[in-house]
């Protein structure tokens, strides 16, 4: 049986905002079964817990926001879909700030620190969503749904006028596991463009970004010297993002995800399409599944 986990230990790290452009200091810490993700504000007085669920997802702007009793988080997608791909079903963030650090803007960087905390399995099974039906959100040609699948399977599509971006590959389809996320997913970098960032500044916005947490475009060329470290990097990391997003379920999906062109907004807006239509999905323990969809990683694993 598959058991829902948390971390072995309680471990802490920092890094820049990539909004404010401070440093903030994160410690994650184990939680008891059925707690799911919590962070917590510790700079408030009181410590303030905001729970990560799609329903207190406030702000889609250049990230997903979450918040509960007029307190924010914002950036949360690259931490959770790290908790989604090592399959940490419970643990508490204590943030001292507004926003989780960029770190080089992936989430390979919040998965070396579970690593380094390790895995703890705990009694309670673990469980999934699963999708029933169809369910889909449009906005003019944009679009997010989800399938009925076997499994839990991700596709995206990304269009931008760019000439970088028209040469490389522009869709990515993947079947989630620990492995394929590892490998495939958790390293791709959010990306911008060099005329937006210049506008985000000028507002206050994006004032940590660099080219060490980011991949930069101009107009004609990628500014990072390094390049990138995967030809079709760019839809990676859209997918990457929607894991995050849709780890705000609380559970991995026994399901499909497709995206045309989908952002933050869109992801949530799906979310809460198919949480007001109760006959489109459905809880389920491993027991239910006939085809376990994913399988876990398991050398961080420690002892209860």
């Amino acid at each position: 049986m598959l058991h829902q986990r948390t971390l072995g230990k309680t471990i802490s790290a920092a890094g820049v905002g990539l909004h404010s452009g401070e440093k903030v200091e994160i410690t994650l810490r184990p939680a008891s079964a059925d707690s799911g993700i919590c962070f917590r504000r510790i700079d408030c007085d009181p410590a303030q817990e905001i729970k990560a669920h799609a329903n207190n997802v406030t702000d889609t702007r250049l990230g997903t926001t979450i918040s509960q009793n007029n307190v924010s988080v914002m950036t949360v997608e690259h931490l959770l879909a790290a908790f989604a791909g090592l399959g940490i079903d419970n643990a508490y963030i204590d943030i001292h700030g507004p926003e989780i650090p960029i770190m080089d803007g992936s989430a390979a960087s919040f998965i070396l620190l579970v690593e380094l905390a390790g895995i703890i399995e705990q009694s309670a099974p673990k469980k999934f969503l699963r999708i029933k039906k169809n369910v889909k959100v449009q906005e003019d040609d944009k679009f997010a749904e989800f399938k009925p699948f076997n499994g839990y399977r991700l596709s995206f599509k990304i269009e931008f006028e760019h000439p970088m971006i028209q040469d490389k590959l522009t869709e990515f389809s993947f079947d989630f596991s620990t492995l394929t996320f590892l490998n495939e997913i958790s390293r791709a970098r959010t990306f911008g463009f060099l005329k937006e960032i210049e506008t985000l500044r000028a507002n206050n916005l994006a004032l940590g970004g660099s080219l060490d947490n980011a991949i930069v475009l101009d107009d004609y060329r990628i500014l990072n010297q390094d390049g990138l470290r995967f030809e079709d990097e760019l839809v990676r990391h859209k997918i990457l993002d929607a894991i995050g997003d849709l780890y705000l379920m609380g559970h991995i999906l026994v399901g499909e995800f497709n995206g045309y062109k989908s952002g933050h907004e869109l992801n949530n807006k799906l979310i809460r399409k198919l949480y007001a239509d109760e006959s489109a999905w459905e809880e389920v323990e491993e027991s239910e599944i006939s085809d376990i969809p994913i399988s876990y990683w398991t050398a961080a694993l420690g002892k209860a």
